[in-house]
């Protein structure tokens, strides 16, 4: 994406029409600033998971719709859940979800 993000305008529905691709097994990413930090949006199909990783930086997501859990709770929308530099955790979404997520490196897959 190469314009200005309004972050108002773009969470209350804009987000919904943004293009996605394969990101890993049943999840999907849409890319809106890449670089360091990096800015997307996640899709998680129901049932989707990410294996365990650590993090490399500080990592910071927005649940917009859905949920999603690991090992530390259960976020619904709305959720802010931020991982710092060094946690270790996995990732699963029984009905599915879509995040706003930002991280400042990427993540070691343990």
């Amino acid at each position: 994406m190469r314009e200005t993000l309004h972050m108002a305008q773009f969470l209350a529905s804009r987000w919904k029409e943004a293009p996605f691709e394969h990101f890993r097994d049943g999840v999907e990413i849409c890319r809106l600033i890449q670089g360091e930090p990096e800015l997307a949006l996640l899709r998680y199909a129901p049932g989707a998971s990410v294996p365990q990783h650590r993090h490399t930086g500080l990592e910071t997501i927005l649940i917009l719709e859905g949920s999603q859990s690991d090992e530390n709770g259960h976020y619904g929308p709305g959720s802010l859940v931020a991982n710092p530099e060094g946690t270790v955790h996995s990732v699963s979404s029984a009905e599915g979800c879509v995040v706003l997520i930002q991280w400042t490196k990427p993540v070691e897959i343990l």
